[in-house]
């Protein structure tokens, strides 16, 4: 298969998963995920838990629109890897504290997430690029 068609997959499979993050933020899984921010995200951002979550949620549905509607737009990718960058400090915290949100019930599943963060960011630059390489 071609490079070109890994990264449309690669692509594709990013607008699912933020998708999904989305949503389960906003419905099934927003009681859950309230349980896991931390309280220093509250006092920093002047939001509560649910407020957090919530804008989590449609920060995950607004960024697998843009890239699904920009595809090949490599700075989409890096807001995409900035958002996965932001919330690590969230997921370290739940890791820490050993609370369960959905998906993430055991320290075994919570310490895998932390080490497939750094994933998550290059799938989304990479995977958002047109494949050329371009001098600085």
């Amino acid at each position: 298969m071609k490079a070109a068609v890994w990264r449309s997959l690669a692509r594709w499979l990013l607008v699912s998963l933020l998708a999904a993050a989305g949503l389960s933020h906003l419905t099934w899984g927003r009681r859950g995920y309230r349980i896991v921010v931390p309280d220093w995200a509250t006092r920093l951002t002047g939001l509560d838990k649910d407020a957090v979550v919530v804008a989590s949620g449609v920060v995950e549905l607004m960024l697998a629109g843009a890239v699904a509607t920009m595809p090949r737009q490599r700075s989409v990718g890096w807001v995409v890897g900035a958002f996965f960058v932001a919330v690590l400090p969230g997921n370290v915290h739940q890791w820490r504290t050993g609370r369960s949100a959905p998906m993430l019930r055991t320290d075994r599943a919570r310490f895998i997430r932390l080490l497939l963060q750094p994933v998550l960011v290059v799938w989304a630059v990479w995977s958002t690029g047109d494949g050329s390489r371009r001098a600085g």
